[in-house]
């Protein structure tokens, strides 16, 4: 989606420019530039999705961690401190 949104966006300012370059009509300029304002809207909205997809990978797994080390130190067995004992005389 995100090289649909590429080539309509490139098509756009080829449109664009086509208008300026004929001297078309104000339909066609116009046209031309909400088809340009459309596909770059598309390009933001594809790229924040990518980047919002990764985000929340990245959280999910940060949980499973989390986890897993809740889980190994249930597991461990608790290590009690060595009394120290004064050396008879």
């Amino acid at each position: 989606m995100l090289v649909w949104c590429i080539v309509l966006l490139f098509l756009g300012i080829a449109a664009f420019l086509d208008s300026i370059f004929t001297f078309g009509d104000i339909f066609r300029r116009v046209n031309s530039v909400m088809f340009m304002l459309v596909s770059l809207g598309l390009l933001v909205r594809t790229s924040t999705k990518i980047k919002m997809a990764k985000r929340e990978g990245c959280e999910k797994r940060i949980e499973e961690l989390q986890q897993q080390v809740t889980e190994l130190s249930k597991n461990e067995p608790k290590k009690e401190p060595k009394k120290e004992t004064a050396p008879v005389s």
